[in-house]
């Protein structure tokens, strides 16, 4: 054999095998130690758990007729959903009364002290209207933003817990509403429902907030949370019923202000009757879809025999950064 030939073809056995030997050591470095033991005699091991990151998007969707009635009965092919002009394949969905877990955001300002019976009149027709299994908490406010724990446990769903911690707190100082929202939608991190909301009880204004509505706004988009709001406006110079409204509409919610065919309690049995009849809708953004900017969301209802409809959810959404560290709750409060 030609010594050229012999010694080339030697080479490559000894080159490939230390190939190998540095791949397989490095595949091998990667797994888990208990993966990299052998097994012993009679052990019995389980397949590795492969972890998979769900970019899964819920969207809670309200359809109701002509008339302002909630529209049952309907299946996921009644529906399209559009992620920036785009057709999204709807993965989930569900139509039940499932249990949320709610915060109840309760302006107690010097400007709320007439309407302080009002709040808490909401508080109790909300809790009493709402599903058993929902949770519930409280975040009071006024010049300092405080979550009330009732009996020192973080949500519960008993009225006369959650009227006594209303109750606890008298009304002064300012006003820091965009604080305690900020507050509020990082509690219900901590809450275990899939489906999360929180109900505002003031009159809009804000004078001692660190945040803006600008960063409040971009909080609520990235968190999926409903935002409703209950507007108790009267003659005050510093009310502003219109960033209430922009609060709930960015997030798919309402804004509701008692006027003489409505009141705050009517109206807190209403928003606990919407979270009840809604449709919840499941879809992973398209591939080509990356990036954390702003994505707008258009949901399309076709259902045969039921007229027109009206269907109302989010706008929108701003996917949160994966990289970016979750806050500690409760941290925000002061």
């Amino acid at each position: 054999m030609n010594p050229t030939l012999r010694f080339s073809r030697l080479s490559f056995l000894r080159n490939g095998a230390l190939f190998c030997t540095v791949l397989l050591s490095s595949s091998f470095a990667t797994y888990p130690a208990s993966l990299r033991s052998a097994p012993q005699a009679g052990e019995v091991r389980s397949p590795p758990v492969i972890s998979v990151k769900s970019e899964l998007v819920a969207l809670p969707v309200s359809v109701t007729d002509v008339n302002g009635v909630f529209v049952a009965g309907l299946v996921s092919q009644n529906f399209q959903v559009y992620e920036d002009g785009r057709l999204q394949v709807i993965t989930s969905f569900q139509q039940s009364d499932t249990p949320v877990t709610v915060g109840l955001i309760v302006d107690h300002s010097r400007s709320m002290g007439p309407k302080l019976s009002e709040v808490a009149a909401a508080v109790s027709a909300f809790a009493h209207s709402s599903n058993p299994l929902d949770e519930m908490f409280v975040v009071d406010f006024n010049d300092s933003v405080s979550v009330e724990l009732m009996g020192g446990k973080p949500f519960s769903n008993d009225p006369q817990e959650l009227s006594k911690a209303i109750s606890s707190v008298h009304a002064r100082g300012r006003t820091a509403l965009y604080d305690a929202v900020a507050e509020g939608l990082l509690h219900l991190q901590l809450g275990h429902c899939q489906q999360k909301a929180l109900i505002i009880v003031s009159d809009g204004g804000d004078n001692a907030s660190q945040r803006t509505l600008a960063e409040v706004l971009a909080l609520a988009r990235r968190s999926e949370v409903l935002i409703y709001s209950i507007g108790l406006i009267g003659d005050g110079e510093e009310e502003n019923p219109a960033a209430l409204r922009r609060l709930s509409k960015a997030t798919g919610g309402t804004a509701y202000f008692p006027d003489g065919t409505s009141t705050v309690t009517s109206l807190s049995a209403r928003i606990a009757r919407d979270l009840r009849e809604q449709y919840v809708l499941g879809f992973v953004p398209d591939r080509r879809t990356r990036g954390d900017s702003f994505r707008k969301i258009q949901v399309r209802v076709a259902a045969p025999g039921h007229g027109r409809m009206h269907v109302r959810t989010r706008p929108g959404y701003t996917p949160e950064d994966a990289n970016q560290p979750r806050p500690q709750a409760g941290k925000g409060a002061s």
